[in-house]
């Protein structure tokens, strides 16, 4: 339970974060000049550098420089068919509970404050109308108590519609008529694109088991209550594998796949700079995960509004794979090349979330201290310390002043370090508040041009954790940053 001190200074420290976003370029509302989009958001200059330095370090670690894994890249938009053999034209659907008097809508599996929901598994024969409520393929209904968060209602029968499936695919059409033939959905999640392309990607890969196909894409749901900034939102970003496996003659043959992949998962945010204490591993009791899986596991982390899921890791057995062969009439089977006995491969799969990735990393990174000043007090500095490979800006080059000899030297050493290295150039303000600048958009390093740079050809190099300054060669620049940048 978090204490009331303890969400309030988790509520102020996300207004700080919300408010560096838009005031640097992280992060602006959607369609702003509008009036907005009820959790749209857009990412600026800088929060498309963040977004990019994740996503390339992600590709890089998982696809690249690894023998057993390849990338695709599927449509936003697949055939119907698709969904209604994976199961989420049926079951991919949140319980909507709705307040009669301020019309509010919650979800009912939620923590929403004051109302309250129970939840209850019922047997087949107590299931509620012709398409019952379903959580993991069994039936459940949900029972409210206490009071509307927004208006006091009493959560009763009078003042609550009764929890209610609502289906969180996003319907459009193709073609110029909106009519039932022309129906399609924007993809919920980037996984059925590469079920449906395994048969394409073993054919041209001839690779052999065990391997991952990897995928980074966009994927879109109704969400009853998105929020929390870009934490839930309709519109979003998955880094996502397949690895299929096997079939596993006893559980110890996929149980170690899927603690390689948790142990990946661990590895990545170590190197991303989350603290262990917020994080913890949670395993999906038997009765809440999908009826197909054997393990499913959640990454939460201690958010300052409350505990959530981060990242996402299951074994779902054949299952999709099966759906689809049986969906499309497809042999989706996997020969294997030295006994020729013919199998549907198993799969573990990581999943892992750009936008929250960069969410988590801006509250990590986050920091407010106290710098040294002549009169003893201390100066107020807000600083982002993003590990040096994620940080938008690498360096930034500042002339001490806007002197016209000065900016004649600081430009062509700017145009030498931006082909090597993400920088910024910035001539305006007091050089201390350019520092403060750099120290909220978490650059590691400045480079100073003075005066006596004209003379010694060499600049004052100044790191962001420290504060510390060290006289550089310009000569030496490049090796010196590439040195200091190298993993």
């Amino acid at each position: 339970m978090i204490s009331k001190k303890t969400e309030e200074q988790g509520e102020n420290k996300m207004e700080k974060i919300i408010s560096l976003c838009k005031r640097r370029g992280f992060v602006f509302p959607g369609s702003e000049i509008y009036g907005g989009l009820a959790n749209s958001w857009d990412f600026g200059p800088l929060g498309v550098e963040l977004k990019n330095n994740i996503k390339t370090e992600w590709w890089n670690r998982f696809v690249r420089r690894r023998a057993d894994m390849v990338g695709i890249e599927t449509a936003l938009i697949m055939s119907p068919k698709v969904w209604e053999a994976s199961g989420h034209l049926k079951e991919f659907s949140d319980p909507l509970v709705e307040c009669k008097k301020c019309h509010s809508r919650f979800r009912a599996d939620q923590d929403n404050g004051s109302l309250k929901a129970e939840l209850v598994f019922l047997k087949e024969a107590e299931a509620d109308g012709e398409n019952p409520m379903k959580v993991s393929g069994k039936v459940v209904r949900y029972r409210l108590s206490g009071k509307c968060p927004v208006c006091d209602s009493p959560a009763d029968a009078d003042s609550f519609t009764s929890p209610a499936s609502f289906n969180l695919m996003l319907k459009t059409f193709l073609g110029p008529a909106q009519e039932k033939a022309n129906e399609v959905y924007f993809r919920p999640e980037t996984a059925q694109g590469m079920f449906v392309n395994f048969k394409n990607v073993l054919n041209t890969t001839r690779r052999k088991l065990p391997f991952g196909i990897a995928q980074i894409g966009k994927a879109f749901r109704n969400e009853i209550t998105p929020g929390n900034f870009i934490f839930r939102t309709r519109e979003f970003e998955q880094m996502e594998i397949e690895y299929f496996i096997p079939e596993p003659k006893a559980d110890h043959d996929w149980q170690k796949y899927f603690e390689h992949w948790k142990n990946e998962m661990k590895s990545w945010l170590r190197d991303l700079g989350v603290s262990e204490s917020r994080l913890h591993f949670e395993d999906i009791p038997e009765g809440e995960r999908a009826h197909y899986s054997k393990r499913t596991m959640d990454v939460e982390y201690d958010f300052p509004f409350g505990r959530k899921e981060l990242y996402g890791l299951a074994y779902r057995g054949n299952f999709d794979l099966s759906a689809h062969a049986q969906g499309s009439g497809e042999d989706l089977q996997y020969t294997d090349p030295e006994t020729g006995a013919k199998f549907i491969p198993h799969v573990i799969e990581p999943t892992w979330g750009v936008e929250r990735t960069a969410l988590v990393a801006l509250l990590e990174a986050y920091s407010e201290e106290k710098t040294p000043s002549t009169d003893g007090e201390g100066e107020a500095r807000t600083v982002l310390k993003f590990p040096f490979w994620l940080a938008p800006v690498k360096i930034a080059v500042l002339p001490l002043s806007k002197k016209e000899e000065l900016s004649a030297f600081a430009k062509p050493l700017f145009e030498t370090l931006i082909q090597h290295f993400a920088c910024e150039y910035d001539e305006t303000q007091s050089i201390g508040k350019r520092y403060r600048r750099q120290d909220e958009i978490g650059t590691p390093f400045c480079v100073t041009v003075d005066f006596d740079s004209l003379k010694d050809r060499a600049v004052t190099v100044r790191h962001r954790d420290t504060m510390e300054q060290e006289r550089v060669p310009i000569e030496n620049l490049v090796a010196h940053f590439s040195e200091k940048f190298a993993r």
